[in-house]
């Protein structure tokens, strides 16, 4: 049987990990390392740079893997997602299969918290259902974009006796301002943001979020929705990448919070 740790590495500082998060690294024979291009390089070397000052271990393997790449023409969101799920498990199977030999473990170092809109503990368990390596995992938690958002704008995530609604960027219309007076939004290439008219929504972004690039507005969204989407195409641009997330609160009362 072979083992997989699954460990959250937080926002991209590497002193989000946890003591657990280390010894599972430290556990670990093989640390895998994704590769999603040129542009995306410095991902990769933030899990280099963890690896590097938190494993003590003079026997870990580490090997680099390619990512592969998401198909949308002629897709539909939902089959374009189940087929690059199925794309990276058949990755994982191989790689469990060429450099995992039975009773050793493996590590991926995952962004953020793996449950929270990361797909790695479903296409684990597209790999166990196949049935083609026997192999089980565990998870290590880590700290997510919106704790390290919440943080660095000094804000309390969550009105007095007021719920939190968690979306995306696709589905932000459906529930803000109607349904939920706090929304953090994830996953958001189309700034939906932009295309709230509010006048009392009041907006929190974060850009980088944990990393010496970090960037950060916050305001009311009226006044600094357009700011928001300038910056964030002038450092995608720069980048060649960006991860950012924002939460939109209707009203500014942090006299009532927790």
């Amino acid at each position: 049987m072979r083992h997989i740790h699954i460990v959250g590495i937080g926002t991209g500082n590497p002193e989000h990990l946890t003591v657990q998060a280390i010894n599972a690294l430290n556990a670990a024979d093989v640390i895998l390392i994704p590769s999603k291009g040129a542009a995306k390089s410095e991902l990769a070397d933030v899990r280099r740079e963890i690896c590097e000052r938190y494993i003590t271990s003079t026997t870990t393997r580490f090997v680099d893997y390619d990512v592969p790449q998401r198909q949308t023409a002629q897709r539909g969101y939902v089959q374009g997602v189940d087929e690059w799920h199925e794309a990276i498990s058949a990755t994982y199977e191989r790689l469990f299969l060429e450099h995992l030999a039975e009773g050793e473990s493996a590590a991926f170092l995952v962004w953020g918290d793996p449950g929270l809109y990361d797909s790695t503990l479903r296409i684990i368990e597209r790999v166990v259902a196949r049935g083609n390596v026997g192999l089980d995992y565990s998870v290590v938690p880590g700290i997510t974009s919106i704790q390290a958002l919440t943080a660095s704008h000094r804000i309390p995530l969550n009105l007095v006796g007021k719920p939190v609604q968690i979306t995306t960027g696709r589905r932000l219309a459906e529930s803000f301002p109607g349904i939920a007076e706090t929304a953090v939004v994830m996953l958001d290439g189309e700034q939906a943001f932009s295309k709230i008219d509010d006048p009392d929504a009041y907006i929190y972004w974060g850009a980088y979020l944990g990393t010496g690039d970090e960037i950060t507005i916050a305001g009311r969204l009226a006044d600094v929705s357009g700011r928001i989407v300038a910056t964030r195409a002038e450092a995608r641009a720069r980048h060649g990448w960006i991860m950012d997330i924002y939460l939109l609160r209707k009203g500014r009362d942090f006299d009532d919070r927790e």
